[in-house]
């Protein structure tokens, strides 16, 4: 039977009594699951009927009551997670969630204010956490930039900035003469860039011809002499390099281009840098890493990532460019509903969106100011170090093999034991297989350098001495039991 509502009855409407209960409902389920974690598999294999169940349009004619929700989510969800909340996740760079940063993200929700227009106090916490993070990363102090769902979008917004302030100061912004200067742009990253940024050169117009892979040398960083040479040769094609992509911080090994001398590249050709630090972008507050982020302030922007390094719960990047003015005249649109302040622009004049949600802002400044700079640092001194200790076991382990150790807390090895003549690349595919079905740890697989190998990369708060070994220990185990099955 329908039932109609009132404007005053919304069937919206939840009784605050009600509301709290579930909110208390809620918060303990979510403490108790994250303390019940780490005793759980790290990941279970979801049913392909419960696939099709939840993916179904099965929308019932009546509504669900409210404190039915929690216990859906209880019994349908959470036993099949991504996994990277338990802290024996070694795949991905993706972190378990901050308590502060959950905190965070109920209040920001609560309080429901969108970071793209209008005024609130979010967005000016918005401005102070992209300033905190410039800081944080060694840019100039009047850095600027929004925040984001993630490295992908950041880098989407910064190369949409550097091709607009390209063809700007050429005098191509429209017309014709747009058209002849978009259709000769050139973009570069190397070999070992992120996926994400070729997405974008795509998203921005470039076809995949004019997105030029650079090789790297030995360690995987970027080959500067031939970043030069490629240059150089558009240029006497007629082309124009607009754009040089590094990675601060690559997916495959934690390895870190050399900044300075692709910035001095850059200003020779009159080109944008840009450092994709989705992972390692803040990777010079801490003392050995710091060395290799010489010339950062030099860069004209950066992605950053704080459900990477920081943990913050997903979705949040940062994209940070030192000279903003560049970035609000590429997005910004005048509309007569939209006329912000212009001592206080509004952050959509800085993206592509307009609503954006405040628990971004918000759970950034939660979990920064939770740590500090010394936390900052020591969180990821807590990655170094679990790192050292897992390269150790790796070299005394003779049936282990140490593939690749860039700076950050990526590890490549790859399980080959003496006298083994079979297919070692599917050997170590099976591995990795073999421990995600048992549930202990979980792993992933990279080449390096064309060849298959495991990748452990440890970047959560959660990860304990105790892991790393147990990691071990299942790579070894898996390895064992594989090998003798061939």
């Amino acid at each position: 039977m329908f039932t109609t509502h009132s404007p005053d009855n919304s069937p919206l409407t939840l009784e605050p009594d009600s509301f709290r209960d579930e909110l208390v409902r809620a918060a303990h389920w979510a403490a108790d699951y994250l303390q019940a974690l780490p005793g759980t598999p790290v990941t279970t294999p979801m049913p392909d009927d419960h696939r099709r169940a939840l993916s179904a349009p099965a929308l019932p004619d009546d509504g669900r009551p409210v404190p039915e929700f929690l216990d859906f989510v209880a019994s349908e969800v959470a036993p099949y997670p991504g996994g990277n909340g338990h802290p024996a996740f070694f795949a991905w760079i993706t972190t378990p969630p901050a308590p502060a940063g959950i905190i965070a993200h109920l209040l920001g929700a609560t309080l429901n204010a969108s970071c793209g227009y209008g005024e609130n106090a979010l967005v000016e916490l918005e401005r102070g956490a992209v300033r905190a993070l410039a800081e944080l990363a060694g840019l100039p102090a009047a850095t600027g930039g929004v925040l984001t769902s993630g490295g992908s979008m950041a880098n989407l917004l910064c190369l949409a900035a550097a091709r607009s302030w390209f063809l700007r100061i050429r005098g191509a912004v429209d017309g014709a003469a747009y058209d002849e200067a978009h259709a000769r742009l050139v973009c570069y990253q190397s070999t070992e860039t992120h996926m994400s940024v070729s997405k974008s050169a795509r998203t921005i117009g470039l076809p995949a011809s004019r997105i030029r892979a650079v090789p790297t040398t030995s360690d995987q960083r970027m080959d500067v002499a031939a970043l030069r040479a490629a240059v150089e040769a558009d240029l006497a094609a007629g082309l124009l390099p607009f754009c040089v992509v590094s990675s601060l911080g690559t997916t495959s090994t934690g390895a870190i281009d050399p900044i300075a001398e692709i910035t001095a590249v850059c200003r020779e050709f009159g080109m944008w840098h840009h450092g994709d630090g989705a992972y390692g972008g803040l990777g010079a507050t801490h003392p050995a890493l710091a060395p290799h982020y010489e010339g950062i302030a030099e860069l004209d922007s950066l992605t950053i990532d704080p459900h990477k390094t920081l943990n913050t719960p997903i979705a949040c990047g940062a994209a940070l460019v030192t000279k903003p003015a560049r970035l609000r005249e590429t997005f910004t649109v005048e509309a007569s509903y939209l006329e912000g302040n212009e001592e206080w622009p509004w952050l959509s004049d800085y993206t592509v969106e307009l609503t954006r949600p405040g628990d971004r802002a918000l759970a950034v400044h939660a979990v920064l100011h939770q740590l500090g700079k010394r936390g900052v640092t020591a969180l990821i001194d807590g990655y170094l170090t679990h790192t050292e200790h897992l390269r150790r076991l790796v070299d005394e382990i003779p049936e282990l093999e140490l593939v690749a150790a860039g700076p950050w807390s990526i590890t490549c090895l790859r399980y080959r034991p003496a006298g083994y003549d079979g297919d070692v690349e599917d050997l170590n595919a099976r591995i990795a297989q073999e421990i995600q079905r048992r549930g202990a740890a979980f792993v992933a697989t990279v080449r390096v350098q064309g060849e298959l190998t495991l990748r452990v990369s440890i970047c959560g708060h959660r990860t304990t001495k105790a892991d790393i070994e147990t990691l071990v220990a299942e790579i070894l185990e898996a390895g064992r039991s594989v090998a003798a099955t061939r």
